[in-house]
């Protein structure tokens, strides 16, 4: 049977059978001197040359207006030993960066330490698309390293590797 694309509870249902990995993406608040960060499933590549990616950012999320000043921005893809930071990130006025250990990036954006990979890119274009901004970035540095990745799939997080 096939739901009208208003059905949003069937088809946020059926977009999560896609299963994704996990990231946390972070900048520096320039007014602040604090990082900020969201734990995201919409981040794909885009192009390697030039070197860019994706994530996408709700309207509604908390450092929104953030990210909307900021030069840059950092993609960490998350291991599968990760998943409480990837909880702790998801939720609105916790402490994000009292559990992870991290080094700032080219541009201010929190590297998250313990990460598969980070990206630290440069704003490349912010498009809005419907309740989101599609934030594209060229990656001008990246590191990647061994384990097993975190992956959310049906509401739940699981290893895969």
């Amino acid at each position: 049977m096939m739901h009208p694309p208003t059905d949003t509870a069937h088809l946020r249902q059926a977009l999560s059978t896609f299963a994704t990995g996990v990231t946390i993406v972070t900048a520096m608040d320039t007014e602040t001197g604090e990082p900020v960060g969201f734990t995201a499933n919409s981040f794909t590549s885009v192009s390697l040359d030039p070197p860019l990616l994706l994530v996408c950012l709700a309207h509604t999320a908390a450092s929104y207006r953030i990210f909307c000043a900021s030069d840059g921005f950092a993609v960490n893809v998350l291991s599968a030993e990760q998943e409480a930071v990837a909880k702790i990130f998801a939720t609105r006025g916790a402490d994000k960066f009292a559990c992870v250990s991290w080094t700032p990036g080219l541009h201010g954006a929190p590297l998250i330490d313990g990460s598969l990979a980070r990206f630290d890119c440069a704003m490349h274009e912010r498009v809005a698309a419907g309740d989101h901004d599609i934030l594209m970035g060229r990656v001008t540095a990246f590191s990647l390293h061994e384990g097993k990745a975190l992956v959310y799939h049906g509401g739940a997080f699981a290893a895969l590797g």
